[in-house]
């Protein structure tokens, strides 16, 4: 038998829907967090993460990073239950969806902990940037209720991949008060979600972990707690009026970009 951990954060929603894939398909594996995260320097990934993030997958010796390789790679490994339907273009479908929700919605999620658990935001301006950002989510959870339409689950009559992708996102948008619309097919989704005991698992750890956030901030300010502002965040930052997050970021060294590893 494999011995399967992932290396995570609760509240990570890349390493949410791996575990929840996990779970779906009945697969045991451990979760740990790595020595050093949110500090730019976690030396316990040394060779197994390009950009030194999580989640990182540990099977027999082996090692994978990024999300979205390592649930495709759990679908090849242990391919019963399927969590992609049998349908190309529905799989294309569901991976598009995968798509948006790790890179615009994530962004947006990510965006709310900088101004909400680090304080990089306030009074006017933080106002502002949640408000912006509430339309935002407002959009993308409207586009995601036109690909469910009138099916139970993004697949059609059953939970899978596509679910799991956004269901980490739309949940975590909630916590943070941007729930979908009341009496939307997606609110009623997101409750059949919630209900189903993977996600529930998954959400549980997230929100055990999400009141000590709070408790980073100070570190965040001196420096110690360095965020990354990768790619999408970092268009979503400039975009929705934070150009001076991110020059504050770098006259505080605070932040930090990819950078090839050692």
């Amino acid at each position: 038998m494999s011995s399967i951990e992932i290396v995570e954060h609760p509240l990570s929603p890349y390493a949410q829907k791996l575990k929840i894939a996990l779970d779906e398909k009945g697969i045991a594996y451990s979760a740990t967090l790595p020595d050093g995260i949110g500090s730019g320097d976690t030396p316990s990934l040394a060779g197994e993460s390009f950009r030194g993030e999580v989640p990182v997958l540990r099977i027999d010796g082996h090692s994978l990073f990024d999300s979205a390789v390592i649930l495709d790679f759990i679908e090849e490994r242990w391919p019963d239950p399927a969590l992609l339907p049998a349908d190309p273009l529905a799989r294309a479908h569901a991976r598009e969806i995968e798509e948006v929700c790790d890179t615009h919605y994530e962004a947006i999620s990510w965006g709310l902990g900088e101004i909400r658990f680090f304080g990089r935001a306030k009074g006017e301006l933080a106002d502002k940037m949640e408000a912006e950002a509430a339309a935002q989510i407002g959009r993308l959870n409207a586009w995601l209720e036109t690909r469910l339409g009138d099916q139970d689950w993004f697949g059609g009559d059953r939970f899978g991949f596509a679910d799991i992708c956004a269901a980490p996102f739309v949940q975590g948008a909630a916590g943070f008060g941007n729930a979908p619309a009341t009496g939307s097919r997606l609110e009623s989704w997101l409750a059949r979600v919630r209900e189903r005991p993977s996600a529930a698992k998954s959400f549980a750890a997230a929100a055990a972990v999400a009141p000590s956030m709070t408790d980073v901030a100070s570190l965040v300010e001196s420096g110690l707690f360095k965020r990354q502002y990768r790619d999408h965040r970092l268009e979503w930052m400039i975009r929705t009026g934070g150009i001076e997050i991110v020059q504050a970021g770098l006259e505080k060294n605070n932040i930090r970009f990819n950078s090839e590893p050692s």
